[in-house]
């Protein structure tokens, strides 16, 4: 459950698991941290609400976080590990297979680059 689960337990599994998402491909974890941490205390606070209810929300809300000092990123650039962070503290998880099939259709593509 959410309620039992701490932010140094959630950024210690992180750590060790971002490198098998797709979207972390050539990437480091510090540029993701802010984002897991953002859709970790999103879930929590907004638990009973699903992902397309407040995506636009949370959105707005990246810009105005106070961790995303120092590692910066777009909406564009974190949101799937926010989401999947959010999955993850929420039990939501409504994996989109072909949207991560094109995904990882399309890095193949770049050589096995990320934007």
């Amino acid at each position: 459950m959410a309620q039992n689960k701490t932010w140094i337990d959630e950024d210690r599994w992180w750590q060790e698991n971002f490198s098998s998402r797709p979207y972390a491909t050539g990437r480091n974890y510090e540029e993701f941290r802010p984002a897991y941490q953002y859709g970790f205390e999103s879930g929590q606070h907004h638990l009973g609400r699903r992902w397309n209810e407040v995506e636009s929300d949370l959105r707005s809300g990246w810009e105005k976080f106070e961790g995303k000092k120092g590692a910066g990123g777009t909406w564009e650039s974190v949101k799937h590990a926010v989401k999947d962070a959010w999955d993850r503290i929420t039990g939501q998880h409504e994996v989109d297979t072909d949207k991560m099939a094109e995904f990882e259709e399309d890095r193949i593509s770049r050589g096995g680059r990320t934007l």
